[in-house]
């Protein structure tokens, strides 16, 4: 790992500016809205989650990556260790956002951790966001991003079992995770890209996106609920690929719901919703 003053990017801060409008509301739905259901318009609440399509990372593409990744340096440290991946997070909501409402998102370095394990050297490096609308402060989010070298051939974690019955299967395919690549505007190529996957990162399979998994089971836990959550947790515990249905399942305990991504039986990502008032 190059050596840097990490501490120096502790702190470091960055604003923007978005929005979600008809047409990203639309689109966002034709994505991983319920096919049964209309797209929400102008005015109209914004699902959970759907926000994260609203700061796009705008770098242009002569300054990306060779993963895709918008090249580190203005926030982000270079930390020398190629392989990046968005581990996990945490939000609390505060207020509603509406579809075609003005938002305006702060962001700072919380902490730069580095650390030496037997695999190797990683790195870890966590941001805080407020994002503030019409209606003043309207979500509070931790992003938990992990920072590895690349891999000379793939060696997943241990599995865990899901943990109770599978209450929804979905199809990870190809053109899902294209869909939220593109309406994300992420283009790291471990999603889209199965030469690359396969060759440079050493995934059998294209990689079914952590922000992407934590949607569904955001979706899953506010139909479950009938309402959305006060608080959301997610973290990553193994990778789940394309061709191979995304199973769901939760475990509800006085109304704090568990929630669990897998494939094949085992998790893929973990998960807390958190509820005020009566379920």
């Amino acid at each position: 790992m190059d050596q840097i003053n990490t501490a120096a990017w502790v702190g470091k801060c960055a604003s923007d500016m978005g929005c979600i409008d008809d047409a990203m509301a639309t689109k966002l739905h034709a994505t991983i809205g319920r096919s049964n259901e209309a797209a929400p318009h102008a005015g109209a609440l914004l699902p959970p989650l759907w926000h994260w399509a609203a700061f796009p990372p705008m770098s242009h593409v002569e300054h990306l990556g060779t993963d895709g990744h918008p090249a580190p340096g203005a926030l982000l440290p270079p930390l020398g260790l190629p392989r990046r991946m968005w581990a996990g997070g945490a939000l609390s909501f505060h207020a509603p956002i509406k579809v075609g409402d003005t938002l305006q998102r702060h962001t700072a370095v919380r902490s730069v951790d580095t650390k030496t394990t037997d695999t190797g050297p990683m790195a870890f490096v966590t941001l805080d966001h407020t994002i503030t609308g019409p209606q003043g402060l309207a979500i509070e989010e931790r992003q938990d991003i992990v920072y590895l070298p690349m891999p000379e051939h793939f060696t997943p974690p241990k599995k865990r079992p899901m943990p109770s019955d599978v209450s929804e299967r979905l199809d990870a395919s190809p053109a899902l995770l294209f869909r939220y690549s593109a309406v994300t505007f992420n283009a790291h190529r471990i999603h889209y890209d199965l030469d690359y996957a396969q060759r440079v990162e050493k995934y059998p399979g294209l990689v079914v996106h952590g922000p992407l998994q934590a949607a569904l089971l955001m979706r899953h836990a506010t139909e479950k609920a009938g309402q959305p959550p006060l608080f959301f947790d997610f973290r990553a515990v193994h990778p789940l690929f394309a061709g191979t249905p995304v199973e769901i399942c939760s475990t509800d305990d006085d109304g704090i719901l568990s929630l669990f991504t897998g494939q094949n039986g085992h998790q893929g990502m973990q998960a807390t919703a958190m509820f005020g008032g009566t379920q």
